[in-house]
């Protein structure tokens, strides 16, 4: 039975994700158990840190779901299918596959934490310019990726 669940569909063996839902095409499972299920655990932790995501402002959703995605793609259709499908957590999942889609609301905790994180490097951790001037540096450019995606799906 388990081996039905997981196993490969005409679509994913041909490469392609389902038209309908939106979800990356599915990568065949290693062969290596170990890795397998190392990445089955690793989806689900990102899965249970997005969930915690939709109960709490402070904890983005998004991207561990995509980090859950990726990890799903490469271990389990099941559960690969099962994310993009579910009524919660699958939308945002959709968003960003098709359109890279941010919400404004992911933007300005983004940049407002990335920025926070430097505040705090400066106060606690720098001994000198350097760590500053990098930290700086990775923040705005990822703060420049982030908020030049668009804030919803067109029309």
């Amino acid at each position: 039975m388990k081996a039905d669940l997981d196993a490969p569909s005409a679509a994913s063996d041909a490469g392609t994700a389902p038209a309908d839902t939106g979800a990356e095409a599915f990568r065949h499972a290693p062969a290596n158990p170990v890795v397998r299920h190392g990445l089955m655990a690793f989806g689900f932790v990102m899965v249970g840190l997005g969930a915690l995501g939709v109960l709490l402002p402070v904890v983005p959703t998004t991207p561990f779901l995509i980090v859950a995605a990726w990890a799903f793609s490469r271990s389990s259709e099941r559960f690969h299918r099962w994310l993009y499908g579910h009524p919660r957590l699958g939308p945002p999942l959709v968003a960003w596959n098709r359109h890279g889609v941010i919400p404004v609301t992911g933007k300005v905790l983004s940049v407002i934490g990335m920025y926070g994180s430097l505040v705090l490097v400066v106060l606690y951790v720098a001994t000198d310019w350097v760590l500053p001037a990098v930290h700086f540096i990775v923040i705005t450019a990822v703060a420049a990726y982030i908020l030049t995606r668009p804030s919803r799906v067109p029309d």
